[in-house]
């Protein structure tokens, strides 16, 4: 849960399409050290660069992406297209634009991606996101309702690098890798969701040996999912806002 390829293509290909940084920029942003391909573009019938799909974005229309983080029961902002969703949730993200929705299927050197053309198609709304500060606060809320169940669990014991990264928590620490006039809030709350996501991937991991009943996984999960949401929504909000 801590890499968002849709992410980044959302927040980077926005702030191409709406003039604020440059093709380049944009996607060595998106890609960095490693190869991207896309399958499905319209026109094309072989996979080809991210960046050749990119710059085709303009022709097509769009105007800004969407990061969308749908799990099952939640797909809420993915368009009614065949294969889309049981795709977009086994990622866990997807780029969401008016003409097309790009899926990410990350690799140890190559991340594929799938689009998927919106021609014709009546869109869904997006999803309604709060603001900013409305998510940095569920998110606080949150972590203080779960810090109970933290400790029930006896994380530490098994993971002792958790009392560390809670108490990161404090410390002001932006996310890195988004663009210069992102609002400085959304940094802060991309960055901190992310340490957060963190320790919720050892809160759902069993303990080494550990003899765990099908009811108490069940009960761990439910008593971190408030968290879990407050992350999600955290993150979205964060690489969706828009500067004013």
């Amino acid at each position: 849960m801590h890499d968002f390829p849709a992410g980044r293509v959302a927040v980077w290909a926005t702030a191409w399409l709406s003039g604020r940084t440059s093709f380049d920029e944009a996607l060595d942003r998106v890609t960095g050290e490693h190869a991207h391909l896309v399958t499905g573009m319209p026109g094309s019938a072989a996979a080809e660069p991210l960046g050749t799909a990119l710059a085709a974005l303009r022709g097509l229309g769009e105007r800004r992406l969407h990061l969308v983080l749908p799990v099952p029961g939640d797909v809420r902002g993915l368009p009614a297209v065949p294969g889309l969703v049981p795709a977009a949730v086994e990622a866990g993200q997807a780029a969401v634009g008016d003409r097309l929705v790009l899926v990410p299927s990350p690799g140890p050197e190559v991340v594929t991606w799938a689009a998927f053309p919106l021609d014709g198609l009546a869109l869904p709304p997006p999803p309604v996101e709060g603001s900013l500060r409305a998510a940095s606060g569920a998110l606080d809320l949150a972590m203080v309702d779960a810090a109970r169940t933290l400790a029930d669990l006896d994380l530490a014991r098994w993971h002792p690098e958790v009392p560390e990264l809670l108490a990161d928590l404090a410390r002001p620490r932006p996310a890195p890798g988004l663009p210069d006039d992102h609002d400085p809030l959304a940094l802060s709350v991309l960055g901190r969701a992310q340490r957060l996501a963190a320790v919720l991937d050892l809160a759902t991991t069993d303990a080494p040996g550990a003899a765990v009943t099908h009811g108490q996984a069940a009960a761990r999960d439910a008593a971190l999912r408030p968290l879990s949401d407050a992350v999600r929504a955290a993150i979205t909000a964060a690489y969706n806002a828009v500067p004013r």
